[in-house]
């Protein structure tokens, strides 16, 4: 691991701010974003992912937006932040538990460019997804491995996935978005499974936080993956108690026996990273310690 092994100093707090994502008018106790940070907030959505990024630069990029039910809280959180414009969001794939909750957000919240991958669904969600941001007067970037979407000044953020066009699985069609800043790297799986792990360039793998695939689910974060990547730290997306045993078991030890300190949204809240670069710190809505 990277921390472990001493090749960068990363300092890893976790301790209680007060975070509200439920009540919009309750504003998060965070300081403005300093010069030169970088802050990455894994939001508590239950069962889904939404990832709400504010890169160095001041541009804002929203990485799905948990389930239909989620979207009034994704909004009010992006309003306590004072944020009224995202400059990117990436649907990394149509399962509703990842886009059904950006609806609200295009229907509240003015957005740049769109991304998502190349691939359709027949659910009403996905069905009520397109046409609200069609009627926005959005056209959709296609997300694949090696679109950029953007970079400067030792900043980049960029997909590594999908690889291929034609998958099985839904959730291999998801795309996976690697942040990097200066010493630090950090990549978003979404629900990307094995086969979609398999196919990333190993030569860009490498980062020190891992928001695992499928909420910790045994189809994805495989060995081999997890070796490439050589994690620091996992964070695991999830609802609560939810009907699909996630995390899996199987997961959690696999991550364990690799020495990843794993941080998970059902216990710990939305949870907060903070980088300048070279230093992560994180923070959580519900407190605890690493």
């Amino acid at each position: 691991m990277f921390q472990k092994k001493g090749k960068l100093f990363i300092l890893a707090v976790l301790f209680l701010v007060l975070l509200s994502l439920y009540n919009p008018g309750h504003k998060p106790a965070i300081a403005p974003l300093k010069e030169g940070e970088m802050r990455v907030h894994f939001l508590d959505v239950g069962q889904g992912d939404s990832i709400l990024v504010e890169l160095p630069n001041q541009e804002k990029l929203l990485v799905d937006g948990g389930t239909r039910r989620a979207g009034s809280g994704v909004v009010g959180y992006l309003r306590a932040l004072r944020i009224d414009r995202l400059d990117y969001v990436v649907a990394t794939h149509p399962h509703e538990d990842h886009i059904g909750g950006l609806i609200d957000v295009f229907e509240r919240i003015p957005v740049g460019r769109v991304y998502m991958p190349k691939v359709v669904h027949t659910s009403q969600t996905y069905q009520t997804f397109l046409k609200t941001v069609v009627s926005k007067g959005h056209k959709f970037q296609r997300a694949r491995a090696g679109v950029i979407i953007t970079e400067g000044q030792q900043l980049k953020a960029s997909f590594l996935a999908p690889v291929g066009e034609n998958y099985e699985s839904l959730n291999d069609y998801s795309a996976v978005v690697k942040l990097e800043y200066k010493n630090i790297g950090i990549i978003l799986m979404g629900d990307a499974e094995r086969t979609s792990e398999g196919e990333i360039d190993t030569t860009m793998t490498r980062a020190h936080v891992l928001k695992v695939g499928h909420h910790g689910s045994r189809t994805s974060t495989s060995p081999v993956f997890l070796e490439n990547v050589n994690p620091a730290y996992a964070i695991v997306s999830v609802g609560e108690g939810n009907d699909y045993g996630h995390p899996h078991a199987e997961t959690l030890q696999l991550l364990e026996e690799a020495g990843v300190t794993v941080m998970r949204t059902d216990l710990l809240g939305t949870i907060v990273l903070s980088t300048d670069g070279r230093e992560i710190v994180f923070t959580s809505s519900r407190g605890g310690g690493i």
